[in-house]
């Protein structure tokens, strides 16, 4: 059964393979982007299919009216996927206070104003909706070095928390996907702060050579795509969802440690 989508952060990575794999399966979708016209030839591929618009997520204006022209070109949106976001890497002390604004007005202020943008359309469906939003291993667990990148997905998992309860009603599910390190290009776009020489021998050194290095073993960004495309088709979704196999690992390692933390602190 095919659905119509929303989905923003579509110019590249997961946002970018996620619209063209539901394009090729027959459904609708209204993709967002800050650079629109980087979608000319998919229109002109799927002119029935795509649908295209101008979105950025510190912008609170072109969220409200890309929410409205998706339910104008559409009728309805099944499944919202809020995918849009940044990375900032840097001992807090590295980062700027600008960088710092930015990493949390983009990925926990935008995905929450999206959300709150939805929530209306999609409970006035009968049908309710399904709204997806991409966190990522990240908001279960911390590195070295990514405190603004984690304060910022660890707070959109806490406010889904709390906002999943509040719209259960009206039939609005929600899924948190938290894909593992994947292949896209997350580390060349990454925001990463001049390296104060204090920090050589830490941690966060250690993990700015990894970086360099590219990550290690990489999930493939088309698996990754596709187990979000597979969640949407069940009428309970889930509400949780690590993909891959470094994701699934840690996520459960991070949850046992802080159980036990917690279990020692009350023995």
């Amino acid at each position: 059964m095919t659905k119509n989508w929303f989905i923003t952060g579509t110019s590249s990575g997961i946002g970018r393979i996620l619209m063209e794999q539901l394009l090729a399966s027959g459904n609708k979708v209204f993709a967002t982007l800050r650079q629109t016209e980087q979608l000319l030839e998919l229109k002109e591929r799927y002119p029935k299919q795509l649908h295209v618009g101008y979105l950025e997520l510190t912008d609170t204006e072109s969220i409200y009216n890309a929410v409205a022209a998706a339910l104008a070109e559409m009728g309805r949106i099944d499944v919202a996927v809020s995918n849009a976001g940044l990375g900032v890497f840097g001992a807090v002390e590295e980062l700027d206070d600008h960088v710092i604004s930015k990493q949390i007005e983009v990925n926990l202020l935008g995905s929450i104003r999206l959300i709150k943008a939805l929530i209306p359309v999609m409970r006035q469906q009968p049908e309710g909706g399904h709204i997806i939003q991409v966190s990522s291993e990240g908001g279960q667990i911390a590195y070295p070095g990514f405190s603004l990148y984690h304060a910022s997905k660890w707070g959109i998992e806490g406010f889904i928390e709390s906002t999943a309860q509040d719209v259960r009603p009206f039939n609005i599910r929600f899924t948190i996907a938290e894909p593992g390190p994947t292949g896209t290009n997350f580390g060349s776009s990454l925001l990463i702060a001049p390296a104060l020489d204090v920090y050589q021998d830490t941690p966060v050194n250690d993990l700015r050579k990894f970086i360099d290095e590219g990550f290690g073993e990489l999930d493939n960004v088309h698996d990754v795509a596709q187990a979000i495309i597979d969640c949407a088709v069940h009428a309970q979704p889930p509400f949780r969802l690590p993909i891959g196999k470094v994701a699934i690992q840690h996520v459960q390692d991070g949850l046992q440690k802080r159980l036990d933390a917690v279990r020692s602190a009350i023995q």
